[in-house]
């Protein structure tokens, strides 16, 4: 068994939620060369507004999911981002097609079946991702202070009251 870590969340008294993600990828590239049980993570900095790379980056996600890799996790570059809205989500998950099957079933390429799954509303689960993560963020802030783990412990928990909200684990 390896690990392919992709974020390096903290270390004794210090988060780096400050930091972006190629240095996180930079770090735990590292992590892996000095311990086996780590494996680096295959990525890649991508400009959005470049239609070349997006195309290079589509095509590399193409190439991994028909080699048989579930997909890819999609970020913004910097770990924490906020909008006009607030908190931006901090990941969005690009599965392959052969995954998407093994959710959704044999069929669900057929048009009914993709016009049904095109239909679902994800508002609420973006929603819950944000607010979970910045859960996360608060309960890691709290233990790296030292804060009683009651403390800590009350955002951990609300993180698991959120996850028992009714919502589809396959979107």
């Amino acid at each position: 068994m390896r690990l392919a870590p992709f974020h390096l969340l903290a270390t004794e008294g210090h988060t780096y939620f400050d930091r972006d993600h190629l240095w996180h990828m930079a770090e735990l590239a590292q992590l892996a060369e000095a311990d086996p049980l780590f494996l680096a993570t295959t990525h890649r900095a991508v400009n959005v507004l470049d239609e070349a790379e997006c195309a290079e980056a589509a095509a590399w996600w193409e190439a991994a999911t028909s080699a048989g890799s579930e997909g890819m996790v999609v970020k913004p570059l910097d770990f924490i981002v906020r909008g006009s809205r607030g908190l931006v989500q901090p990941a969005l998950k690009t599965r392959g097609r052969e995954y998407l099957r093994i959710i959704y079933g044999p069929d669900y390429t057929e048009p009914a079946n993709l016009e049904r799954l095109r239909l679902r509303g994800l508002r609420s689960k973006r929603a819950l991702a944000v607010r979970e993560f910045a859960l996360g963020v608060e309960s890691l802030e709290r233990f790296i202070r030292r804060e009683p783990l009651w403390r800590v412990h009350q955002a951990v928990f609300a993180v698991l009251a959120l996850e028992s909200e009714p919502f589809d684990p396959r979107l």
